[in-house]
């Protein structure tokens, strides 16, 4: 990073503390640079980023925004509410999609509400999210997959269970809900202190939130929505996370019930030594300090909130560089990622970052050996680096490794129809969907335009 570019972040990182620098100085001037964390954070990173200077107005660019929510029907879809009952007393919000009951529901092909559902299944991917050349390394971009036997037996219905990163919720998984609506029954929730759960009640009483935590948040999920029949588990970065905790701390559910899983930009351990694109000399500083600084800031929400908003502008660039890794992404898509990210208080990024420094479940990837499973990446991804995918597939030889060029920490977004696309052939493997076609799910309004 130029120096002229950090400059400009740590200007832009005090404009941001304008409000809380009254109530905390002491902690913002040890903090530096890492006051300009914050924002990344709540993208999932941990350091600041220089963004390009924007010349249109604020007024404009407000507008633009609006206009960007109006436009993008992104995060519209809803199935059948429930609420699960964690450990802790946590309330759980989940939804359930059950072809059963809504069949007759309306997707249109962008992903929205609207058209007739489409076919859709392993096969043909669009133009717009083209293959790797040859696959990456562990095959799963061309030919038959290595592993095509079905676990599949009479019974209940195979229930597919999403689970969403950390400061998401579980609209992320927007385009892929789209394509798997009223084909196969699913299950997406939103972790606890995020969307529409409720605060996490053991954190309320001074409680570190843990991965273990979640992984016991899935298992209370599971008992409500999908109390029997065989399971297939999805997870993206923390959602990965906490299905390898429900696998460490559940193993006998995996066992049983579970017959495939998906592991998207997520890690088994090790992200205290990722830099997220930062030299790092820089990131070891910003390490030292980070987690004092989150807990002052978390304990003034309402100013930082306010100096968030200010800073918008700054804001989205930064959602922008941490979430994608092409440079054409659709407009109303980087919108729709931005809303959700801005939509997770401070106060619960600051309890759930250092979560992360502690999670290691390596040796939970044993249980799903045995498995079909996909591990899927952006190759751009600056959270959780494809390297840590790698290391995954690298333990799970049978499983099917995707590494996405052109793709960043929110590859589900940004190439939707791909990630769809293998979705599908892992559903089809274990004889959840018929092996149809992949059909326009999935692309967005760019996406098909080209």
């Amino acid at each position: 990073m130029s120096r002229s570019s950090a400059e400009d972040v740590a200007a832009a990182a005090r404009t941001a503390a304008g409000a809380a620098d009254a109530a905390a100085p002491g902690n913002w001037r040890r903090a530096g640079f890492a006051g300009a964390a914050i924002g990344v954070l709540a993208a999932g990173a941990a350091a600041g980023v220089a963004v390009e200077r924007l010349t249109v107005g604020r007024g404009m660019r407000k507008k633009a925004r609006l206009a960007l929510d109006a436009a993008g029907p992104y995060g519209a879809l809803r199935g059948t509410p429930g609420t699960a009952l964690a450990d802790d007393g946590t309330e759980l919000y989940y939804e359930v999609d059950d072809p059963r009951s809504t069949s007759d529901s309306g997707v249109g092909s962008d992903g929205g509400v609207g058209g007739g559902v489409e076919s859709l299944g392993a096969g043909t991917l669009g133009s717009a999210s083209p293959a790797p050349a040859g696959g990456a390394a562990g095959g799963g971009g061309a030919g038959p997959p290595r592993r095509a036997r079905s676990r599949r037996r009479a019974g209940p219905p195979v229930t597919v269970v999403f689970s969403h990163g950390y400061c998401l919720n579980q609209d992320s998984w927007h385009f892929q809900r789209a394509a798997l609506r009223g084909r196969v029954r699913t299950v997406h929730w939103d972790q606890r202190s995020h969307g529409r759960s409720a605060r996490g009640t053991a954190q309320a009483g001074g409680e570190q939130v843990s991965i273990d935590q979640l992984g016991r948040d899935l298992r209370a999920v599971i008992d409500a929505a999908a109390p029997e029949g065989p399971l297939v588990l999805v997870g993206h970065s923390m959602g990965g996370m906490t299905v390898m905790a429900l696998a460490d701390r559940f193993p006998e559910l995996i066992r049983e019930r579970v017959v495939g899983v998906a592991l998207v930009g997520t890690s088994s351990g090790r992200l205290g030594e990722v830099n997220f694109g930062l030299p790092v000399a820089g990131m070891n500083a910003v390490r030292r300090v980070l987690p004092r600084v989150l807990r002052t800031l978390g304990s003034q929400t309402e100013l930082v909130e306010r100096g968030r908003r200010a800073t918008a502008d700054l804001f989205a660039g930064i959602v922008k560089r941490y979430s994608f890794g092409s440079r054409d992404v659709d407009p109303a898509v980087a919108r729709f990622a931005e809303r959700l990210i801005e939509s997770t208080p401070i106060d619960v990024v600051a309890e759930f970052y250092p979560a992360f420094q502690d999670h290691d479940k390596t040796a939970a990837l044993q249980h799903f050996a045995q498995l079909p499973v996909l591990v899927l990446a952006g190759a751009r991804d600056l959270v959780t680096p494809s390297s840590h995918s790698e290391a995954i597939a690298a333990l799970l030889p049978d499983a099917e490794l995707e590494i996405v060029p052109d793709a960043g920490h929110l590859v589900m977004l940004e190439h939707p129809e791909l990630v769809s696309a293998r979705l599908t052939e892992l559903l089809g493997r274990v004889g959840a969907v018929p092996p149809t076609t992949v059909g326009q799910h999935g692309r967005t309004a760019q996406q098909r335009g080209r």
